[in-house]
């Protein structure tokens, strides 16, 4: 049984390719580790309180920073919550924290390109306002 010459060379670009952009995907692993690490809940949560607007912008940018896994998000959010943090911002920052990625921004233009990289996270920051205000009014509906 031979093997498709198409398969195995798509399987060693793919490996070299992945090679390629290990250096990067480890150090924003590290990146994202040092930030949970060092910056607890508290110190956010007095970066919010001010008004829905700020707490919103305060709450993309946080979550476009911290970046990680979005169960963790509503972990973080809960414990923010506690604290008096509003729903704008909790709203906004689970939203950022999985779909922006400032920490990630070199790798996913090394492999993406820079153009597709701009684009999508703008559309991922508009959208993340949009939805969180969204949100809000389905919250208040059900309520």
């Amino acid at each position: 049984m031979s093997t498709n010459p198409t398969i195995k060379k798509a399987f060693i670009n793919s490996f070299k390719n992945f090679i390629s952009i290990m250096p990067v995907m480890i150090a924003i692993v590290g990146l994202v580790s040092i930030f949970q690490t060092y910056i607890t809940s508290d110190m956010i949560s007095q970066l919010f309180g001010y008004n829905r607007f700020s707490d919103i912008l305060t709450g993309t940018l946080i979550g476009a920073i911290a970046n990680g896994h979005g169960s963790l998000s509503f972990i973080i959010a809960k414990g923010l919550q506690s604290q008096g943090v509003s729903i704008y911002a909790l709203s906004t920052f689970t939203l950022a924290w999985v779909s922006l990625g400032f920490v990630q921004l070199p790798a996913e233009a090394s492999i993406f390109g820079i153009r597709f990289t701009i684009i999508r996270n703008i559309l991922a920051f508009l959208s993340t306002i949009i939805i969180t205000y969204l949100t809000i009014i389905t919250i208040g509906l059900v309520s």
